[in-house]
């Protein structure tokens, strides 16, 4: 159906909750509204976190309302012209931001409005970019569109900061799922001769090639995929694999949500035979998980084992985010307990 500035919210959020679609032909920041609307009468409608609940079971019940939350908001329509431009009353130039999303125009197309303010935000986040204190003071990286952002700088800080085995100096790493290319940057920052990035996303590569152009370091960091793991040995292997064992539900979840860890234990089963001798594997990965119930310590350690690796060593460090502090958030318990490590992993 047609959507106008005439359009209520309730009439909007009870269409798109029975599965129509709206396309919207009135003023642009008229529909911001009207999504912001539709927003607070799902919220308003949300099922109350149930006291009795185990973390597991509150993690579920948050990412279904998330889900429901984001099909019926998603109902709500714009159409982009065939050079990517809008033609809405008080609408911003997109044409840009949506060519760096979706590639040259081809064509007219409607996207949700929810995903065009995603495609703007993260247009603001290329163009501004990310400060990484680790790689210098106001040294920036620049996520793409789809590509993990690394706003949360604790689990660069360890890479920072932990200590090299004694056989990488001025030698090889592999940066395993590299998405922005921020780790293999503090590798090659710390003396590595050579880093090989790795990622399956062809925007991740895209992004983490750029970034070590814009960082002086293409000589040094070189990118490639969708192997997981590169050809050769190296002499430290460092991989920031997806946290939650869970599917994820957009390009950019890939970053947060693996299911089945299938990622996780892709890099333990490979490691030993991607080590030279003396080398290490850098496993940094938060306990948020175990914290909901998803996967236990036990669990992580036995895959360790089973992959024929122990651990010499680990660095723990303590979540900076806003929203470990955040009381409203159901997940509050399990996100103030958390910690980020760096497993120092060797050949059995």
């Amino acid at each position: 159906m047609v959507a106008d500035d005439s359009t209520k919210a309730a009439t909007a959020y009870q269409l798109a909750c029975e599965g129509t679609a709206l396309l919207w032909q009135g003023d642009f920041h008229n529909a911001r509204q009207l999504l912001q609307a539709m927003g607070r009468r799902i919220d308003r409608k949300a099922n109350p976190a149930r006291p009795d609940a185990t973390p597991a079971e509150s993690f579920h019940l948050h990412r279904r309302a998330r889900g429901h939350r984001a099909r019926v908001l998603g109902k709500l329509l714009v159409l982009l012209e065939d050079d990517h431009s809008l033609t809405l009353r008080r609408a911003p130039d997109v044409r840009r931001a949506c060519t760096e999303a979706y590639g040259p125009p081809r064509g007219g197309r409607a996207v949700s409005l929810t995903e065009l303010l995603g495609v703007i935000g993260a247009h603001q986040w290329r163009e501004k970019g990310v400060e990484v204190p680790a790689l210098g003071d106001g040294v920036r990286v620049h996520p793409h569109y789809g590509v993990f952002s690394p706003v949360r700088g604790e689990y660069v800080d360890l890479v920072a900061r932990a200590p090299l085995p004694s056989a990488a100096g001025g030698g090889l790493a592999f940066d395993l799922g590299t998405g922005t290319g921020v780790l293999a940057a503090v590798l090659a920052r710390r003396g590595l001769s050579h880093v090989v990035a790795t990622d399956i996303s062809p925007r991740a590569l895209a992004c983490a090639r750029e970034n070590a152009g814009r960082l002086g370091l293409a000589d040094r960091v070189e990118v490639g995929g969708p192997a997981l793991y590169p050809e050769g040995r190296a002499h430290l292997v460092v991989c920031n694999p997806p946290w939650l064992p869970a599917r994820p539900t957009s390009t950019v979840e890939q970053g947060v949500y693996d299911p089945d860890g299938t990622m996780l234990h892709g890099f333990l089963h490979g490691l030993a035979d991607h080590l030279r001798p003396g080398g290490e594997g850098w496993l940094v990965l938060s306990d948020l998980a175990e914290h909901l119930g998803l996967r236990t310590r036990e669990a992580l350690l036995t895959a360790i084992t089973t992959a024929g690796l122990c651990v010499t060593g680990r660095l723990d460090t303590s979540p900076h985010h806003p929203r470990a502090r955040d009381t409203t958030d159901p997940l509050h318990q399990a996100r103030a307990a958390e910690v980020t490590s760096l497993w120092r992993l060797i050949p059995d």
